[in-house]
């Protein structure tokens, strides 16, 4: 298994790397099962969009689910059939390309800072970053090491476990690799877990309001239906 990745074919001057293809056909997959699946078993489309809302459910409680559901089920399908396209022969796994997590990544990045501002406000959301003001530069500091970390962490685990199976099946190349595989594919789901739950803890963090806030919103909301009922 080669650890770099060839450019296939160029258009208008732009390479297209193996990656980009293996997604495309990765992408087509999915449609096609999806096609398949709403025609035939249906039910099956309906307990992956539970399995999903339930996996996000816990952690983005009590906020309009349905908002951020489109982004972390879509960020879940990809990883997942990404991480395990490798075991169709032939096939790579495009999350063994460090540019297509990085990209992954970004997408994370941006949805967490476009949920916070829309839900908080752009002047609130930034109050967030510093407080105390001393602590903003170590704020964007850590929003960028995590999706450097989210980056590295779905890459190295993918690329690592690609290649233990390219070498398993170089050296014996009947029965002994197929547990490997087995575990590829378990680590694949995992990983697929792993970073959609950092995803929802993420944005889930981003548009939190403080429980005080709450309260007090709360408390005036009781005062005023009082006055307005003595008032009646």
């Amino acid at each position: 298994m080669e650890v770099t990745h060839k450019i296939v074919f160029s258009v208008f001057g732009i390479g297209i790397r193996d990656t980009v293809v293996m997604t495309w056909i990765m992408m087509a997959l999915i449609s096609a099962l999806v096609l398949i699946l709403r025609r035939r078993m249906p039910a099956m489309i309906d307990w992956i969009f539970k399995m999903i809302n339930g996996m996000v459910g816990g952690i983005l409680e009590g906020d309009e689910i349905s908002s951020y559901l489109p982004l972390l089920g879509s960020l879940f399908i990809f990883i997942l059939c990404a991480n395990l396209l490798s075991v169709i022969p032939g096939l790579t796994s495009p999350t063994a390309d460090v540019n297509t997590t990085f990209a992954l990544a970004l997408v994370v990045f941006f949805a967490v800072h476009f949920y916070g501002i829309r839900r908080k406000g752009l002047w609130v959301y930034l109050k967030t970053f510093a407080n105390p003001p001393l602590l903003f530069p170590l704020e964007l500091l850590s929003h960028f090491s995590r999706t450097l970390a989210l980056t590295l962490r779905l890459f190295g685990n993918i690329l690592s476990g690609d290649m233990i199976v390219a070498i398993t099946f170089s050296l014996v190349p009947l029965i002994v690799p197929i547990p490997m595989i087995a575990l590829g594919m378990m680590s694949g789901v995992i990983q697929a877990f792993i970073l959609t739950t950092l995803a929802s803890l993420y944005i889930s963090s981003a548009i939190e309001i403080e429980k005080d806030e709450e309260r007090i919103k709360k408390i005036e909301v009781e005062e005023k239906t009082g006055k307005d009922q003595i008032h009646v």
